[in-house]
């Protein structure tokens, strides 16, 4: 009788835990929960990049210190008398003309520098 008793209650015991270990999965499974699970890596992976573009940009920061104050760029540049002032836009060339053509009722614009 007792050996009827503990296997009954064994069983029973395995059955409620079966049962809500399914259960679990179950609603794991809803596309509800998928959707909150997605929704809840995507917020986890932009934080992470953000923290990493984060880092990127201060060591970028660092870096550009110790190359400007190992080439001596912080100190404003020499003022050189014998150098030229810079070019002016007008002495770097003439800009490009657009010619337009018309062809049997409707114009049409070209411009040959858009060719190179």
């Amino acid at each position: 009788m007792f050996r009827r008793t503990f296997w009954f209650t064994a069983g029973a015991a395995a059955g409620v835990w079966a049962t809500t270990k399914v259960n679990r999965k179950i609603q794991q499974l809803t596309p509800e929960s998928l959707a909150a699970q997605a929704a809840n890596k995507a917020v986890e992976a932009g934080h992470r990049l953000k923290d990493f573009a984060l880092d990127v940009r201060a060591g970028m920061v660092q870096r550009e210190a110790e190359l400007g104050e190992v080439l001596g760029l912080d100190a404003p540049p020499p003022a050189d008398p014998g150098l030229p002032e810079p070019r002016s836009r007008a002495a770097l060339g003439p800009t490009p003309h657009k010619t337009t053509t018309t062809h049997s009722s409707r114009t049409i614009s070209y411009n040959r520098n858009e060719d190179h």
